[in-house]
């Protein structure tokens, strides 16, 4: 099979990764592979499900044209600055050409030991595979600009890990790129100036060429990251998503989403709401996502001053301008989003959006299931579908009644169907798919996986996928699996 590798980035000069080759692994099995992703990245499906294809997949075997690499990076996990991270239990194989002629990363996670592994084994979990594999494909359903998954494939070995002997997997991630804000970060540690305007000029090629142009290039590139990091953090929130571990490291400059380890999506709705058991005091909770957003595109634009002037005051006022324009960004993004979800028209006062989650907070509402309820409301669905999921029944009343004056329901309806999903991956429901996994049994990631490829659409064949979990179902923390 001949893939269309052309790897811009093992063109850079040696400093920005370390030459590995993955670990084999002893009897691999092919779990999944997303055929409708190979083809756009026009991948034989054939070959890639093929004893050749498995062989790549699981790091055994490395196609003509790939040249692995681990990345270096660096990065501030949890407010705490490290100055080398870089891909300790993944390799880029290189870079594709799809159909198109766009440019996509493949990369293996836990495929073994790199030069960054910082006494790690550089092997993945099986859950973690699920896991990112569940997630990232459902957001790429949803309509988020995501990473996405090419495969998951089970190595036949064991890891050990909090939970002691596990079954191994290896995930094959593909990428707009995997440049991070920590990335820029590795080279300003080191006081290599050259190595961020190499970098700069890289990602510029790469993500943003429309700026190359512009007058101040660089400005202009610190702007696009900042609308771009707007832009999706708001429609991470508007479906009720909690990316678990925001560090600088896992932001990624082409503005999609990368990295789901602790993620998850919520049931109940509560501002403050957490999953991620390292984060234990809520840096990365829902609500305050759009705040940590800005400090990490702030520390990005920390990097960027020595390319931004000369004068180092002059560098900094120009930062902060364009840094000022995130929340502007983020707030029109955010009340956008809301007034698509409850239908409103641009002359209905946002208030109705800030009483409507202060009231599903205080009552405990599940975030999804109100939103979509109140979509068939509009619909012509009987007004006690929605009443009936709040206990105290006045409180609701009274904003149900403005927001019936508000609402524009026939131009909206439509928009309130595309915008308020069925089916979310529930946390139950992954850790349910991930406990038969390791059984052997994949049939549940199978359906799951398919019941999530339209989240919008009412299908009864999934009815079992958009109810919230029972008491005893209730997930309340997840890990990143490293």
């Amino acid at each position: 099979m001949n893939i269309r590798f052309d790897n811009s980035y093992a063109r850079l000069p040696e400093r920005f990764f370390a030459k590995q080759n993955p670990a084999p692994v002893p009897a691999p099995t092919l779990i999944r592979c997303n055929q409708a992703l190979a083809a756009k990245l026009s991948i034989d499906t054939e070959w890639l499900q093929s004893d050749a294809g498995l062989a790549m997949l699981a790091g055994n075997r490395m196609p003509d044209g790939a040249e692995p690499i681990a990345q270096a990076y660096a990065g501030h996990q949890f407010g705490g600055f490290s100055r080398q991270l870089g891909d300790g239990r993944a390799l880029l194989l290189g870079e594709i050409l799809d159909a198109d002629g766009v440019r996509h990363d493949v990369q293996l996670k836990g495929s073994g030991r790199t030069p960054f592994s910082r006494g790690g084994d550089g092997k993945s979990a099986l859950g973690p595979v699920i896991r990112e594999y569940l997630v990232s494909e459902a957001m790429a359903a949803l309509g988020v600009p995501t990473t996405r998954a090419l495969a998951a494939v089970a190595t036949g070995e064991r890891v050990r890990r909090q939970e002691g002997s596990v079954l191994g997997g290896v995930f094959t991630r593909v990428a707009a790129s995997h440049i991070r804000v920590g990335t820029f970060q590795y080279f300003l540690a080191r006081k290599d100036t050259e190595g961020v305007r190499v970098l700069a000029d890289h990602v510029i090629a790469r993500h943003y060429p429309a700026v190359a142009g512009e007058f101040e290039p660089y400005v202009s590139l610190l702007e696009a990251v900042v609308l771009s990091q707007a832009d999706l953090i708001a429609q991470w929130m508007s479906l009720g998503f909690i990316h678990g571990v925001m560090n600088t490291d896992n932001t990624a400059i082409s503005g999609e989403t990368i990295d789901y380890g602790p993620c998850a999506f919520m049931d109940a709705f509560h501002p403050k709401c957490v999953f991620s058991s390292i984060d234990t005091g809520g840096r990365y909770a829902w609500g305050n996502q759009s705040d940590i957003g800005l400090w990490n595109l702030t520390r990005f634009a920390e990097t960027l001053l020595p390319l931004l002037s000369d004068a180092q005051d002059d560098a900094i006022k120009k930062a902060e301008q364009v840094l000022s324009k995130y929340s502007e960004r983020f707030g029109s993004q955010y009340i956008s989003r809301f007034r698509a979800k409850l239908a409103l028209p641009a002359t209905a006062p946002a208030d109705i959006i800030h009483e409507c989650l202060e009231l599903l907070s205080a009552q405990a509402i599940d975030f999804t299931v109100f939103f979509r309820s109140l979509t068939s409301v509009a619909g012509g669905a009987d007004e006690e579908l929605v009443r009936d999921l709040f206990r105290e029944k006045p409180t609701f009343n009274a904003w149900f009644e403005k927001w019936s004056n508000a609402v524009d329901t026939p131009t909206q309806l439509s928009v309130m169907r595309a915008v308020n999903p069925v089916r979310i991956p529930r946390n139950h429901r992954v850790e349910q798919v991930i406990k038969s996994a390791y059984a052997g049994e994949y049939a549940p990631f199978h359906r799951f996986i398919d019941a999530l490829g339209s989240p919008y659409i009412e299908d009864v064949q999934y009815a079992e996928y958009e109810t919230p979990p029972r008491p005893d179902e209730i997930v309340r923390e997840t890990f990143c699996g490293t």
